[in-house]
Protein backbone atom coordinates (compact mmCIF):
# COMPACT_ATOMS: atom_id res chain seq x y z
CA UNK A 1 0.00 0.00 0.00
CA UNK A 2 1.15 3.73 -0.70
CA UNK A 3 -0.95 5.87 1.33
CA UNK A 4 -1.54 9.15 0.06
CA UNK A 5 -2.73 12.52 1.74
CA UNK A 6 -3.42 15.66 -0.33
CA UNK A 7 -3.47 19.24 1.37
CA UNK A 8 -3.60 22.59 0.51
CA UNK A 9 -6.92 22.87 -0.90
CA UNK A 10 -9.61 26.05 -0.51
CA UNK A 11 -11.32 28.81 -1.93
CA UNK A 12 -9.20 31.58 -4.66
CA UNK A 13 -10.11 34.30 -6.49
CA UNK A 14 -9.62 34.00 -10.22
CA UNK A 15 -6.13 34.86 -11.17
CA UNK A 16 -4.99 33.30 -7.69
CA UNK A 17 -2.42 30.61 -6.83
CA UNK A 18 -2.26 27.44 -5.09
CA UNK A 19 -0.33 24.89 -3.88
CA UNK A 20 -1.10 21.64 -3.37
CA UNK A 21 0.70 18.48 -1.83
CA UNK A 22 0.52 14.94 -1.83
CA UNK A 23 2.73 12.96 0.51
CA UNK A 24 3.15 9.23 0.23
CA UNK A 25 4.23 7.00 3.02
CA UNK A 26 5.96 3.60 1.75
CA UNK A 27 9.27 3.05 0.72
CA UNK A 28 8.07 2.27 -2.76
CA UNK A 29 7.00 5.88 -3.48
CA UNK A 30 9.93 6.77 -4.97
CA UNK A 31 9.53 3.93 -8.39
CA UNK A 32 6.19 5.18 -9.20
CA UNK A 33 4.65 8.13 -11.43
CA UNK A 34 2.59 10.52 -9.67
CA UNK A 35 -0.10 12.19 -10.80
CA UNK A 36 -3.22 14.76 -10.64
CA UNK A 37 -6.77 13.84 -11.25
CA UNK A 38 -9.52 16.38 -10.66
CA UNK A 39 -12.94 15.58 -10.52
CA UNK A 40 -16.26 18.75 -11.11
CA UNK A 41 -19.59 17.95 -9.58
CA UNK A 42 -21.23 16.10 -12.11
CA UNK A 43 -18.40 15.36 -14.19
CA UNK A 44 -16.76 12.46 -14.52
CA UNK A 45 -12.85 12.69 -13.00
CA UNK A 46 -10.47 13.79 -15.34
CA UNK A 47 -6.42 13.72 -15.94
CA UNK A 48 -4.42 17.07 -15.20
CA UNK A 49 -0.88 16.32 -14.84
CA UNK A 50 1.56 13.47 -14.27
CA UNK A 51 5.54 13.27 -13.44
CA UNK A 52 7.73 10.24 -14.14
CA UNK A 53 9.17 8.29 -11.33
CA UNK A 54 12.57 10.29 -12.35
CA UNK A 55 10.65 13.95 -11.98
CA UNK A 56 12.40 14.23 -15.54
CA UNK A 57 9.10 13.66 -18.00
CA UNK A 58 5.95 15.70 -17.03
CA UNK A 59 2.90 15.76 -18.73
CA UNK A 60 -0.13 18.13 -18.78
CA UNK A 61 -3.40 18.25 -20.09
CA UNK A 62 -3.80 20.90 -21.86
CA UNK A 63 -6.28 23.48 -20.35
CA UNK A 64 -3.63 23.70 -17.22
CA UNK A 65 -0.82 23.88 -19.77
CA UNK A 66 1.29 27.03 -18.54
CA UNK A 67 -0.64 27.75 -16.12
CA UNK A 68 -0.10 24.54 -13.44
CA UNK A 69 3.32 22.98 -12.70
CA UNK A 70 4.20 19.64 -11.06
CA UNK A 71 7.05 18.51 -9.31
CA UNK A 72 7.99 16.05 -6.83
CA UNK A 73 10.83 15.98 -3.76
CA UNK A 74 11.47 11.93 -2.90
CA UNK A 75 13.34 13.14 0.02
CA UNK A 76 9.83 14.81 1.45
CA UNK A 77 7.58 11.78 -0.17
CA UNK A 78 5.69 14.58 -1.71
CA UNK A 79 4.38 15.97 -5.30
CA UNK A 80 3.24 19.14 -5.37
CA UNK A 81 0.74 20.87 -7.76
CA UNK A 82 1.30 24.76 -8.14
CA UNK A 83 -1.57 26.23 -10.31
CA UNK A 84 -1.06 29.88 -11.12
CA UNK A 85 -3.55 31.82 -13.23
CA UNK A 86 -6.92 29.68 -11.95
CA UNK A 87 -10.02 30.10 -13.35
CA UNK A 88 -13.49 29.31 -12.18
CA UNK A 89 -13.61 25.83 -14.51
CA UNK A 90 -10.87 24.39 -12.14
CA UNK A 91 -13.08 23.86 -8.93
CA UNK A 92 -13.06 20.62 -8.88
CA UNK A 93 -12.08 18.33 -6.40
CA UNK A 94 -8.30 17.47 -7.02
CA UNK A 95 -6.93 13.67 -6.36
CA UNK A 96 -3.34 12.39 -5.94
CA UNK A 97 -2.27 9.24 -7.65
CA UNK A 98 0.51 6.45 -7.70
CA UNK A 99 1.28 4.09 -10.33
CA UNK A 100 2.59 3.08 -13.94
CA UNK A 101 2.25 6.92 -15.27
CA UNK A 102 -0.28 7.47 -17.87
CA UNK A 103 -3.06 9.53 -18.35
CA UNK A 104 -6.23 7.50 -16.99
CA UNK A 105 -7.75 5.96 -13.94
CA UNK A 106 -6.55 2.62 -14.88
CA UNK A 107 -3.17 3.75 -14.82
CA UNK A 108 -2.61 4.41 -11.27
CA UNK A 109 -3.36 1.63 -8.29
CA UNK A 110 -3.09 4.26 -5.13
CA UNK A 111 -5.17 7.05 -4.45
CA UNK A 112 -5.75 9.69 -1.85
CA UNK A 113 -8.71 11.05 -0.65
CA UNK A 114 -9.20 14.44 -2.53
CA UNK A 115 -8.67 17.81 -0.94
CA UNK A 116 -11.18 20.32 -2.93
CA UNK A 117 -10.13 24.03 -4.80
CA UNK A 118 -12.90 26.34 -5.28
CA UNK A 119 -12.33 29.31 -7.31
CA UNK A 120 -14.26 32.18 -7.53
CA UNK A 121 -14.97 34.57 -10.35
Amino acid sequence: QVPLVESGGGLVQAGGSLRLSCTASGRAYSDYAMAWFRQAPGREREFVATIDWSGGNKYYEDSVKGRFTISRDDAKNTVYLHMNNLKPEDTAAYYCAAGGGGITDSDYAYWGQGTQVTVSS
